[in-house]
């Protein structure tokens, strides 16, 4: 088995999240527990003096690089690299609180990590904890992707259990009309690619129904034609499966990874299986791209109670996917 040393580790870039956030202190804390660098070449993108103060709230000792545009990274364990091209002013440092400066730095700062990596600098990025709050302050909200149908997709992760989502936020109304034969085909074939991408030779993908066992017309007339013309590609797909067991059967290890219909019907799944630890991947952009699966958290800034599992999967599996090393295996 090759070491860490051996292996080509890829650069990945974590976008602190919103300052005043718990964002530095789960990135700083998932740095320091030392398995990240196994994985990737960990670069921070973000506030110098943010990352500063949560090294002092939570005790971590380990010393800051600071950068102004990209560099080769340090690659040490001790050493923590930041780029900082100065988005949050000198002075300014919010904390606990929604501001127009910190909506203006993030949005900055997501569009400096894209441009990372489109050109190259960044194999795959991770979007730290923004506030929405912040960003509508600035006017800024436009700079986070939002999942659309055909376009781009939220995938959960927790454990084992990893599911895509058709549709995010609409209401069943709208998902019903929005169900097509295409849409699922589409949906199928850029997972299937994606999984491919991260180094999972033959995806496993189960479709889930939309109706109580699969046996609606939605199921019949648009998921079932979509399913078959993936798989006259050649793709390894199977459904619909009623999802009130889709779900199980990919915890017990049959697919890969399942497409849910509408937002509730995986968030639901993945948050009963599991939630500190859970990291999500944004599909859409033309590099991996991964979030944390919960917010800001103002209230317990700097308290100590911020728990940095979620960063700390986020980090370890887009390292593993975007060296092509596939899931960790449960």
């Amino acid at each position: 088995m090759s070491t860490a040393s051996e292996r080509v580790r890829p650069v990945v870039g974590t976008m602190i999240g919103d300052p005043a956030g718990i964002g530095p202190e789960v990135a700083v804390r998932a740095l320091a527990d030392g398995a990240v660098h196994a994985d990737s070449i960990p670069v921070l993108v973000g506030s110098a003096a943010a990352v500063e103060r949560a090294l002092d709230f939570t005790g971590i000792k380990a010393r800051l690089r600071v950068m102004r545009s990209f560099e080769k990274p340090s690659d040490d364990p001790a050493i923590i690299d930041v780029i900082d091209t100065g988005a949050l002013p000198d002075g300014v440092l919010p904390l606990g609180e929604d501001t127009e400066a910190a909506g203006h730095a993030t949005a900055q700062w997501l569009d400096e990590l894209d441009a990372l990596a489109r050109d190259g600098s960044f194999a795959a990025t991770i979007m730290g904890p923004i506030s929405t709050g912040s960003l509508k302050l600035a006017k800024k909200l436009d700079r986070v992707i939002s999942p659309t149908p055909g376009e781009s997709y939220l995938v959960l992760l927790t454990g084992p259990l990893r599911v895509a989502h058709l549709t995010d936020h609409m209401s069943l109304r709208q998902v019903i009309d929005v169900i097509s034969a295409d849409l699922v085909a589409t949906a199928v074939g850029q997972l299937h690619e994606a999984m491919q991408s991260w180094g999972i030779a033959q995806p496993r993908i189960a479709v889930a129904g939309l109706n109580p066992h699969a046996m609606g017309d939605e199921d019949r007339l648009e998921i079932a034609p979509g399913i078959e013309a993936a798989r006259a590609r050649g793709i390894d797909v199977e459904g619909p499966i009623a999802p009130d067991s889709v779900f199980r059967h990919c915890i017990e290890g049959r697919y890969d990874m399942v497409l849910a219909m509408f937002h509730d019907q995986g968030h639901i799944a993945v948050k009963t299986w599991g939630f500190s630890g859970n990291s999500v991947i944004i599909m859409g952009p033309p590099y991996l791209h991964m979030s944390v699966a919960h917010g800001t958290a103002y209230d317990i800034v700097g308290t100590g109670k911020a728990d940095a599992a979620m960063m700390l999967s986020a980090m370890r599996t887009c390292g593993r996917l975007a060296s092509g090393r596939g899931f960790e295996q449960a």
